[in-house]
């Protein structure tokens, strides 16, 4: 891949696999003048999801879990069209499908500690909430006569 910039880190020291992607190249319907006509900018990037060695197994379950509804025969696919060029769109499918893996192969957040509100901040709520509601209350004309 000439002109290519480096490997597509994933996360850590896990890159996208330069042999393992399929680039599929046609016309785009973006922007452009006559030259569009003749040059194939649009991008399309395959990646076998799969059948990949590239990722470890943790993070090759995961990716298939979550992207289940993306994925045609394990294969996942990121378009690219907004540039005229397609150099720009390569990158950019590229750069999009690395963000797509880190995403989907990033460990689950851990689960969140259920804590208890203080008493303190739970009373003092309730004394402004109390204070708010008297204020309102007199502001109303019903005493006025």
């Amino acid at each position: 891949m000439d002109g290519m910039s480096g490997p597509y880190l994933i996360r850590g020291s896990v890159s996208l696999p330069e042999a393992e992607l399929l680039w599929r190249f046609s016309r785009s319907s973006g922007p452009g003048g006559q030259h569009v006509n003749t040059s194939d900018s649009q991008v399309e990037l395959r990646f076998d999801l799969a059948a990949t060695e590239a990722l470890p197994d943790v993070w090759k379950q995961r990716a298939l879990e979550r992207l289940a509804g993306r994925l045609v025969d394990g294969v996942v696919s990121v378009r690219a069209s907004e540039h005229r060029s397609q150099w720009r769109n390569r990158e950019t499918a590229a750069v999009r499908l690395a963000a797509l893996l880190a995403e989907a192969t990033a460990p689950p957040p851990k689960p969140r500690r259920a804590t208890r509100i203080p008493r303190g901040i739970n009373e003092r709520r309730l004394r402004e909430k109390k204070q708010r509601s008297d204020t309102k209350r007199g502001r109303s004309g019903r005493d006025w006569t």
